[in-house]
């Protein structure tokens, strides 16, 4: 998958998701004749934007993504992991730092409720935060496949418009996954990646309806999703 960030002087720094070894991975592509015709095959609307692509998949540096899912997070009353020594994730929810955040505002909420009492304080700690770590890993592995593979589907931008009419209809019964991560800080990961599942299941139950092209916003197709969720 190739992504370009915009900066602020108008140009856009590009980031490639590409396996290290393997046909094609960056092992393969050794020469600059190899890079510019695996680009040119695989992102042929980007090359004529890349004047120096060659030279800047050269000189740029290759560094890998990782997933972390340890336990446990404490040992005893002495120390308790915490942030991206617990569960470093892949960034393609952009909630890396903000569960570290989680982290640090639960870690003190329970200070203040076990009063220094260091054993009860950590083992809470790790009992609330593993599944939200965990979850928010699988959440963010889960969007760079929906990202790489789906996004010009036209099956899925077809879902993901009846997705955003139910949301804009009953807010209080349907939220995107995304959106219950990103504009709900009151849910936790664990119960955002739990409602997303159930709704996914749905929705893919919804697409297989026959000619749901034709009637993607009936009442029918309304119907069987709010029974469902009911």
């Amino acid at each position: 998958m190739l992504i370009a960030l915009p900066n602020m002087d108008g140009s856009f720094t590009c980031t490639l998701f590409f396996p290290f070894e393997g046909e094609p991975s960056f092992k393969s592509l050794t020469t600059k004749e190899s890079v510019k015709s695996f680009f040119t095959q695989t992102f042929t609307d980007a090359v004529r934007l890349m004047p120096t692509l060659e030279e800047d998949y050269f000189a740029n540096p290759t560094s890998s993504l990782v997933t972390v899912k340890c336990f446990p997070w404490i040992r005893d009353d002495k120390f308790a992991l915490i942030g991206d020594a617990a569960h470093a994730i892949v960034p393609f929810f952009g909630q890396g730092m903000n569960c570290g955040f989680e982290d640090c505002s639960v870690l003190n909420s329970l200070m203040t409720k076990h009063e220094g009492n260091w054993e009860t304080i950590l083992s809470e700690y790790q009992q609330l935060r593993k599944p939200d770590g965990d979850a928010i890993a699988d959440l963010a592995v889960n969007n760079f496949f929906e990202m790489r593979d789906k996004v010009a589907d036209p099956k899925f931008l077809l879902q993901k418009k009846i997705e955003a009419k139910l949301h804009e209809k009953y807010p209080d019964k349907w939220i995107p996954a995304y959106s219950l991560v990103t504009f709900n800080p009151q849910i936790r990961y664990s119960e955002a990646l739990k409602r997303g599942r159930r709704q996914e299941m749905i929705m893919q139950q919804i697409m297989r309806m026959p000619a749901i092209e034709q009637k993607w916003d009936s009442e029918e197709v309304e119907e069987i999703i709010l029974s469902q969720l009911n």
